[in-house]
């Protein structure tokens, strides 16, 4: 059985873990989201993606969270060379990732070869899947949640798969 959330009940869902939320992002240049519009232009402009303060909260929910043996993971299929949208969350995850987000990096020349799906999702607790839908304007529309065994499988199969591949942000920026 699935359903359709957005907006605040999608962020419930997603900050609603107990132990794990997994994201996988395969988009190739940018996801348009209205807060990052300001921090992307000024880091464009030269300027630090922590001027604006506007990922403090990330950060602090990182941390705090992390402290309980809570984790967020995510893995980044990216385009080599980066585009100008991909160097900006490489510099986020720079904040991020010390903060207790494990981010890692597939490159897209070899996530090509692997067996994983043709959308984004987040995996919560390795039991329900929201799949994210998104707009020809690249803006979240909102997911799919599903519950059902069989799909929540599937994507803990695509979980590990793409975990696997990816490289760990420190080793990926030392490459």
């Amino acid at each position: 059985m699935s359903e359709f959330v957005s907006g605040q009940a999608l962020a419930r869902l997603v900050l609603g873990f107990e132990h794990t939320a997994f994201r996988l992002e395969q988009r190739d240049d940018r996801y348009r989201e209205a807060e990052e519009d300001e921090p992307l232009r000024r880091f464009l402009a030269g300027e630090s993606v922590t001027v604006t303060g506007w990922n403090d909260d990330w950060e602090q929910m990182l941390r705090r969270r992390s402290s309980h043996g809570q984790q967020i993971i995510r893995v980044r299929v990216v385009g080599e060379p980066h585009s100008q949208y991909t160097r900006f969350l490489l510099a986020l995850a720079a904040v991020n990732a010390p903060a207790g987000e494990d981010i890692r990096y597939l490159p897209r020349e070899r996530a090509r070869c692997l067996d994983l799906p043709g959308h984004d999702f987040w995996l919560i607790d390795s039991s329900r899947v929201a799949i994210l839908r998104f707009a020809q304007d690249d803006t979240l529309l909102g997911a799919e949640v599903h519950d059902d065994p069989a799909v929540v499988v599937l994507h803990c199969y695509y979980r590990d798969v793409a975990s696997h591949y990816a490289v760990p942000f420190a080793e990926y920026v030392t490459s």
